[in-house]
């Protein structure tokens, strides 16, 4: 990535722009793209250095499509979702799929997305799909998405890239959110914005194995919540059930499965069929929980790829599967965090409960997903809503407003204080709300991560150093899904109460 031309404009307070995203992935691409084909000057802000910083980046198994039949869809949607997915936003997402692939993906960034022998489009079919519709390439369809839309982005004439910058805190007056402050000054940097548009991903370094990387620390969602934007459904947080288990997991994508690889127990056996009447397609919160269950019966679980041309159809898994020492045709695998369902709630145009605030992306809670999510629909949804998004998000005066006063004032912490705190938090996370939880244990995790927060703020109240303000994120993010898990006591999709929850137990507000 390389910066532009600068689409905004300096005050004397800091500086405007039309309209700002805050998020480089996919959906913060569209927005951002979709906001400039309006006319708008477009300032984008990323913390991401390279395009792996982004979770879009990391995603595998390609991105879904009609096929013409959207209600084919929108039932396996539903269905994968327990029966709770949003059947209106489900709707949103199924009517507009194929227009926005064919207007972004394939027309304007020309996506090479793979073809059968007879050059035609060679979709792919995964968990919980009842059809074969799936647009891919080779098992990296996120890289060679976001790659080309990065560049092209970075190369528009009404846009401007701003790499390795943080957003802070939001600028907020009487419900409306006018801006950021970001981290390009000492004491933070107005930026004023006719609307802000947040796309900062997911949550994934709030547990120690993630498919996420590890600049995902909830910003967007802890940044709204604190300024008092409605957050919903925090509780479903998906673990993928085939990541490698070992040293530097990574993501065994789901088409494998699609394609034929056969889940197996540590005696060799085959057990997907005793769980569920879609044997390894079954919904994802299915087969990890299954997964789980049999390496903790058997000692561990191996991704059977004998059925499938390994080498041939998937390079890139198998090469990081050879780095890793991997030899032969079983790869051993265990859950591993992969996407949060909820986040900040938002409507058919991404438009938050705050005026002019919008979210797009894994960290918004659209209703598509409801307690589990479809294979191959985060690229999907993300690029829909941002679409929907930046074409919402225009027409609108920057108006400069008092910013949150920053200070930075104290010495800087030791260089490992937030990483140790890091270390807890993940702790905390992947021992009371991971894949099972029960009321004892959301109470437990609820007041370690009160505590954690209480000290993370006495120490962010004078310094603006960034790992803080991840710190101070992940924690307000972390309790708003304590909370949430904490409210919710019936098993659905992913998650799962073990026993009755305890509603006496009050859990508190991201900002207490």
């Amino acid at each position: 990535m390389t910066e532009t031309d600068t689409s905004t404009a300096t005050t004397t307070d800091g500086e405007t722009t039309d309209v700002l995203v805050v998020g480089s992935g996919i959906a913060g691409c569209a927005a951002a793209l979709s906001a400039a084909r309006e006319g708008a000057e477009v300032l984008l802000l990323t913390k991401a250095t390279k395009p792996d910083d982004a979770s879009t980046d990391w995603a595998q198994g390609g991105i879904s499509t009609t096929r013409g039949d959207p209600e084919s869809l929108k039932q396996d949607i539903i269905a994968a979702s327990d029966g709770t997915a949003d059947p209106a936003a489900v709707d949103t997402l199924v009517d507009n799929a194929d227009d926005a692939v064919a207007d972004v993906l394939i027309d304007t960034l020309e996506i090479d997305f793979d073809e059968t022998p007879d050059g035609d489009l060679d979709y792919t079919r995964e968990a919980a799909h009842s059809e074969f519709r799936i647009l891919h390439v080779d098992a990296a369809t996120g890289t060679h998405i976001l790659r080309p839309f990065l560049q092209y982005v970075d190369d528009h004439e009404r846009i401007e890239v701003r790499q390795d910058t943080a957003a802070l805190e939001l600028i907020t007056n009487e419900g409306r959110v006018h801006g950021v402050v970001s981290d390009e000054e000492p004491t933070g940097h107005p930026i004023y914005a006719g609307a802000t548009v947040l796309a900062t991903g997911g949550i994934g370094t709030l547990y120690s194995r993630s498919t996420n990387p590890d600049d995902a620390t909830g910003d967007g969602i802890a940044m709204a919540a604190l300024a008092g934007a409605d957050i919903a459904d925090m509780e479903y947080i998906q673990f993928h059930p085939t990541a490698y288990d070992g040293e530097d997991p990574f993501l065994l994508s789901e088409a494998l499965r699609g394609e034929g690889a056969i889940l197996r127990n540590g005696d060799g056996e085959p057990f997907m069929d005793d769980y569920h009447s879609q044997g390894d397609l079954a919904p994802r919160d299915v087969v990890a929980r299954a997964v789980e269950a049999e390496r903790e019966a058997t000692g561990e679980v191996v991704l059977d790829v004998s059925p499938l041309e390994f080498e041939t159809d998937y390079p890139a898994i198998a090469e990081k599967c050879r780095d890793r020492g991997v030899e032969g045709d079983e790869i051993p695998v265990a859950p591993s965090e992969h996407f949060l369902c909820g986040g900040i709630d938002v409507d058919d145009r991404g438009r938050t409960s705050l005026d002019r605030l919008y979210a797009v992306g894994e960290c918004a809670r659209t209703g598509v997903h409801g307690a589990n999510r479809l294979a191959s629909t985060s690229l999907l949804e993300g690029l829909v809503w941002g679409l929907r998004a930046g074409d919402d998000a225009t027409g609108f005066d920057p108006d400069v407003v008092e910013a949150p006063d920053l200070l930075n004032r104290d010495p800087d912490l030791p260089a490992r204080f937030a990483a140790e705190k890091f270390t807890r938090l993940q702790q905390t996370m992947d021992e009371y709300l991971g894949l099972e939880r029960d009321s004892d244990e959301i109470a437990r995790a609820s007041a370690v991560l009160r505590r954690l927060k209480g000290e993370v703020d006495a120490y962010i109240r004078t310094r603006t150093a960034r790992d803080l303000y991840e710190l101070r994120n992940a924690s307000v993010t972390a309790l708003l899904i304590a909370r949430a898990a904490g409210e919710n006591t019936e098993s659905t999709g992913c998650h799962y109460v073990a026993t009755d929850v305890d509603e006496s137990t009050a859990e508190p507000t991201a900002d207490d």
